[in-house]
């Protein structure tokens, strides 16, 4: 069986969705396809396994929600 999940992350601005991008490249295994389009970051996930696929999102929305900090904390510098 496949599994599939895609995330799609909307920002104000390019600039805010490339920070989120960078914050979630560690975790970018190979069945992640992460990218840029206009102000979004979408995350596209692939496997054999639910239960990978469920962790990933996990650990994606946890690393995005880090990035949100750094970019509200940036903004209000």
């Amino acid at each position: 069986m496949e599994v599939w999940s895609k995330i799609i992350f909307k920002y104000k601005t390019k600039k805010e969705a490339i920070i989120a991008l960078e914050s979630i490249k560690p975790d970018n295994m190979d069945f992640i396809t992460s990218y840029i389009e206009d102000n979004s970051l979408i995350c596209k996930l692939e496997s054999k396994s639910l239960r990978t696929i469920l962790a990933t999102v996990d650990d994606i929305l946890f690393c995005e929600m880090m990035a949100e900090k750094i970019i509200d904390f940036t903004n209000n510098e």
